[in-house]
């Protein structure tokens, strides 16, 4: 549950300026996650964010005035080598596994990555099916995830 609201809380600040707590609790409280003050003011210290000095809007800490340090690209293979579990193929679709609460970050950051070889991704808690545009794409694609994993 934390990972996936702080997820959650990294994608609402990455998409939007978010400059106050309670902001923040109302726009999670609207995707189903009803989080106190303290709560989330501990995520956002766990998270490392901090407030952009133009408008006070939270943001990761980083380069480039606190924008994502990372490339969609390189999101995913770090996503991946963090989350991704098991990659299984059937003709064009391939079926990828994560542990509890983690397939909908990895299948964000395949989406963000606009992957040549997948038409789309569809996550539920565990399990990401991806659809290939073709067998030989579907196994490509499952090579290199699991070359990000490190398998």
């Amino acid at each position: 549950m934390k990972s996936r609201r702080q997820n959650l809380i990294l994608e609402l600040v990455d998409r939007e300026a978010i400059a106050s707590q309670d902001a923040l609790r109302r726009r999670l409280k609207a995707r189903g996650f009803d989080t106190t003050q303290a709560t989330i003011s501990r995520d956002i210290r766990d998270l490392g964010l901090v407030k952009r000095a133009i408008d006070g809007a939270y943001q990761r800490p980083g380069p480039n005035g606190g924008a994502p340090a990372r490339s969609p690209m390189s999101a995913l293979e770090h996503t991946a080598s963090e989350f991704l579990r098991t990659v299984d193929r059937v003709k064009q679709l391939v079926v990828v596994r994560t542990g509890p609460g983690q397939a909908q970050p990895l299948a964000v950051a395949m989406d963000r990555a606009s992957l040549p070889e997948a038409v789309g991704t569809i996550a539920g808690d565990d399990t990401i099916l991806v659809i290939a545009k073709d067998d030989r794409r579907a196994a490509a694609l499952a090579k290199r995830l699991e070359r990000y994993a490190g398998h």
